[in-house]
């Protein structure tokens, strides 16, 4: 069984967020950091990793992003300052 993580990633000024699910946490946002994959994370230049959550399984992972996605903006937001404060890019503490 794979584990699964979800994940917000934003731009340099916290105006658009992109939530996302992934096995392999260190890959997947250095492929979003590089513009390596086409599509709204290179669209928008969401380069900024400032949250994610760690799931025993991939399913619950992607049940969490569904929720997530749903969430008003300011839900995501504050989601983010309980764990983030300072929008901090959380890259560097995975690498």
């Amino acid at each position: 069984m794979k584990q699964g993580i979800v994940y917000i990633m934003t731009n340099d000024n916290n105006t658009v967020f992109y939530i996302g699910v992934t096995n392999d946490i260190v890959r997947r946002v250095y492929e979003h950091k590089n513009n390596l994959i086409d599509g709204f994370t290179k669209k928008y230049n969401l380069h900024k990793l400032v949250y994610f959550e760690q799931f025993d399984l991939v399913g619950e992972a992607i049940d969490r992003e569904k929720q997530l996605k749903r969430w008003h903006r300011d839900w995501k937001i504050n989601l983010i300052k309980n764990k983030n404060p300072d929008f901090r890019d959380l890259y560097e503490d995975l690498i």
